[in-house]
């Protein structure tokens, strides 16, 4: 959220707006009768939420949940880790745009430290989360030059780091297709340095192309949204903070399932909302970029998160 677009007058979504712990439960496990088995918890920043260690603990308990990570912009995670691993939660992914001290400060509006996101990572090691995930999203003209940096301080440490191919998400960040750096850009700078060798995908619906060094020092991954869509494959749902589900990154609008919810809907009814939402879906926008028929308003990344 700019804050040269959201000063100190801005209003957010007040807290009787927003969906309880005991709301959210109720609805991931309507979605797990579903069929849902992958459970992410994004933002904004997931650790701002005060009560964010319990809700793991109530969502790990969830028996039909076969994976439940968090995404995190590691500020606050050196305070967390140990909280969250004991909670139940089983993966961590840090945004980590560029370790320069000065990109990663400019990228996060000024207020991040590259060091205290650091420290978290190594504090969320110690606490058992043995295997992380590092997502960056890469502009050109602003962090590129940066890539093969972070790539070395984390190879060999477990860490698979995933670059994002920068995205038009909301309708704010200005975006522009010659910011783009493509994957298969990055993928020729790296293999210059590592070789790499392509790898299969773990499941059907991976947003990441998956690659793994020759010398056998780990992982990393492209997220190709802009240069290779992956819209006829993607199997994810969104789940607001208010109770508006989006079926995807790039939609203008969502199924509101807090009004039925707090008026007393049932399970089977809200259920039959959400089964419907999904199967009339239809969203392709990242193969429509570019074309008279995209969207044009899209929802905020605040509000839906990756």
């Amino acid at each position: 959220m700019p804050a040269e677009l959201f000063g100190e007058d801005f209003q957010f979504i007040q807290r009787h707006n927003r969906l309880s712990n005991t709301e959210l439960e109720r609805l991931v496990r309507l979605f797990c009768d579903l069929g849902v088995v992958k459970l992410r918890i994004t933002g904004g920043e997931p650790l701002l939420h005060k009560e964010v260690v319990q809700l793991v603990e109530a969502l790990a308990a969830i028996e039909q949940i076969e994976d439940l990570a968090l995404t995190t912009n590691g500020a606050l995670l050196g305070q967390y880790a140990a909280g969250l691993k004991q909670a139940g939660l089983g993966r961590l992914t840090v945004s980590v745009d560029s370790l320069d001290p000065d990109i990663f400060a400019h990228l996060s509006g000024g207020r991040g430290d590259i060091a205290r996101v650091l420290s978290g990572i190594e504090l969320a090691r110690t606490a058992g989360f043995d295997r992380l995930k590092i997502n960056t999203v890469v502009q050109r003209g602003v962090n590129e030059h940066t890539i093969l940096d972070l790539l070395d301080y984390f190879r060999g440490s477990n860490t698979v780091v995933r670059f994002i191919e920068y995205m038009d998400v909301g309708n704010r960040n200005q975006w522009r297709s010659e910011d783009v750096v493509t994957a298969a850009e990055l993928i020729e700078v790296i293999g210059k340095r590592w070789p790499l060798r392509a790898m299969e995908e773990n499941y059907f619906g991976e947003v990441a192309r998956r690659y793994s060094y020759l010398d056998g020092q780990g992982e990393i991954g492209f997220v190709t949204s802009i240069s290779q869509p992956f819209c006829g494959s993607c199997t994810r749902a969104r789940l607001s903070s208010e109770g508006v589900l989006y079926t995807c990154l790039f939609a203008a609008s969502g199924l509101d399932l807090r009004a039925p919810l707090r008026a007393g809907a049932s399970d089977e009814e809200l259920k039959s909302l959400i089964a419907a939402c999904w199967q009339q879906r239809s969203d392709r926008y990242s193969e429509l970029r570019g074309s008279e028929d995209r969207i044009k308003v899209k929802v905020e990344m605040y509000r839906v998160g990756g």
